[in-house]
C-alpha cells in the first residue's frame, strides 16, 4: 500500500512539473512583450526542462532539457534545438515547472514566441494615442523594417511583467509607498494598452516606447515586494482602463493631456504639485549653437531658415510652452514646444517650461522640470511617501477621480 502511495505521489509531481501549463492559463491575466524586434539573429539558453511548439500553442513540436547556448539566425531555413527541428522558423518555447529561458543572456518568465519575419513582412503592432507611459516621444516609434528578422515577444503573467519593469522606472531604495505606487501605474498602464491589441503580435514593448523592461534579469526584492502587496490592483476612471501616465519631475505643476495629445479626461487635467522643489532634476539649464538647432530641426522636417530669433509665442496654465516663433532672413515659422523639444531631444531640452537667450551664435536654455509632465509626478510621489503618505493618496492626489479597484 505504501509503495503505491509514494507511485502514485511522484506520479502526480512528474505530471505537474511537466503538464500542459499552457491550456491552463488565463488570458486575462497574461500581456505579450516584445523584447527584441529586427535581429538578424538571438542567442537561447534554456535551464531545466521545455517544450516547443507551434505559434498557436496547439502543435507540440518536441520536448528537450537543458538547452545549451545557441545561437539562431533568421536567415536559416530549418532550425534545430536539442533535436527538435523547426521549419517555418516560428516557434513557441515553454518553459515547464521551474525551468528558466535566457535570450541574449537575459532570464525572463513565461513563455517565448519567436518569430521569423520574412521578406515583405512587418510586425503587427499597435500604439495608442499619447506617448509610452514615460516617454517623451511619442512620434517615434521602431520601423521594424528588417528581412529575415526575429521578433521575440515574451508571454508572462501581468505581475511578473510589473517586476521586471519597476526597478527601471523607480530606484529600489524608494520609499516602500512611493514603488506601490508605481507598481500599481505601470500595471494599470498596462491593462489599458492591452485592449488594442488582441488581434496584434505584441501588446507592449520594452522600452520607453511603453515602458522599460528587462525581465527576471531585473528584479530586485524590494520592487517585487511592492509588486506582491499590490497585486492585481489598477486604477480605473469610470470604471475604464484609462493611460496612467508618468514623468520624473513636473516642478510645481503636472500638465494637461489635452495640451500634448488628443486625451481630455478628468484624471489627466493637470493639479498643483509642492512636493518635487527638491528633486534633483527641478531645473536645468543647457547652451546650443544656433547652427546646432537648424540643423536638429531640418533633420525632423522642419523648413528652417538662418536663424535670428527665437521667441517665446505662448504658456498654457501649468506654465509650459505652447509655441515658439523661429525668425530669420525675411521669414517667420512657428512650432510647437513640443515638436521643438523633441527635435533637439528631449534629454537636452527636458521640459517644455523653459526660457531662453540668444547670445552671439549661441542659445542658453534654463528649465524647469524633466519629462512630458502628464499624470504622476515621480519625484513628488517620493516625497509624498517620505513625509508619510499612503500609495493609495498619493494615486488619488495625482489621478483625481479615479478608483483603485482589483481588476485582476
Amino acid at each position: 500500500m505504501v509503495k503505491k502511495i509514494v507511485f502514485w505521489f511522484f506520479g502526480f509531481l512528474v505530471f505537474w512539473l511537466t503538464a500542459d501549463v499552457f491550456s491552463a492559463v488565463n488570458p486575462d491575466k497574461f500581456v505579450r512583450i516584445a523584447i527584441i524586434q529586427d535581429a538578424p539573429s538571438l542567442s537561447l539558453r534554456i535551464k531545466g526542462n521545455f517544450e516547443v511548439r507551434d505559434l498557436t500553442g496547439k502543435v507540440v513540436l518536441g520536448k528537450g532539457k537543458n538547452l545549451k547556448t545557441q545561437v539562431i539566425r533568421a536567415d536559416t531555413k530549418l532550425i534545430k534545438l536539442s533535436g527538435i527541428e523547426i521549419k517555418s522558423g516560428s516557434f513557441k518555447i515553454i518553459p515547464l515547472g521551474k525551468a528558466q529561458a535566457y535570450v541574449n543572456k537575459r532570464v525572463f518568465r513565461g513563455r517565448l514566441n519567436i518569430i521569423r519575419r520574412p521578406e515583405g513582412r512587418g510586425w503587427a503592432s499597435y500604439k495608442p494615442e499619447g506617448d509610452g507611459a514615460a516617454s517623451d516621444s511619442r512620434s517615434h516609434s521602431p520601423s521594424h523594417k528588417a528581412n529575415n528578422s526575429f521578433l521575440v515577444v515574451n508571454e508572462l503573467d501581468i505581475e511578473d511583467y510589473v517586476k521586471g519593469i519597476l526597478c527601471h522606472e523607480a530606484a529600489p531604495w524608494w520609499p516602500r509607498e512611493a514603488l506601490k505606487a508605481q507598481a500599481v501605474i505601470a500595471r494599470s498602464y498596462a491593462v489599458y494598452q492591452k485592449q488594442f491589441t488582441k488581434d496584434k503580435d505584441f501588446d507592449l514593448t520594452n522600452d520607453i516606447y511603453s515602458q522599460v523592461y528587462g525581465g527576471k534579469t531585473s528584479e530586485k526584492w524590494r520592487t517585487n515586494l511592492a509588486v506582491n502587496s499590490t497585486r492585481g490592483k489598477v486604477l480605473v476612471f469610470e470604471g475604464k482602463a484609462f493611460p496612467s501616465y508618468y514623468h520624473a519631475t513636473c516642478s510645481g505643476h503636472t500638465e494637461d493631456a489635452a495640451e500634448l495629445w488628443k486625451i481630455d479626461i478628468a484624471p489627466l487635467k493637470g493639479v498643483e504639485c509642492p512636493f518635487c522643489v527638491l528633486s534633483p532634476h527641478f531645473s536645468w539649464e543647457k547652451k546650443i549653437p544656433l547652427a546646432e538647432i537648424k540643423q536638429r530641426l531640418e533633420a525632423k522636417g522642419h523648413n528652417c531658415p538662418r536663424i535670428e530669433t527665437i521667441t517665446i509665442s505662448g504658456r498654457n496654465l501649468s506654465g509650459r510652452i505652447t509655441f515658439l516663433k523661429i525668425a530669420g532672413e525675411g521669414k517667420v515659422s512657428e512650432i510647437s514646444a513640443k515638436d521643438f523639444r523633441q527635435a533637439l531631444n528631449p534629454n537636452i531640452i527636458r521640459s517644455t517650461n523653459f526660457t531662453l537667450e540668444i547670445i552671439a551664435d549661441m542659445v542658453y536654455f534654463k528649465g524647469l522640470g524633466w519629462g512630458h509632465g502628464v499624470g504622476l509626478c515621480q519625484w513628488g510621489m517620493y516625497f509624498m511617501a517620505k513625509k508619510g503618505s499612503k500609495y493609495q493618496d498619493i494615486l488619488k492626489y495625482y489621478f483625481p477621480r479615479t478608483q483603485l479597484v482589483n481588476q485582476l
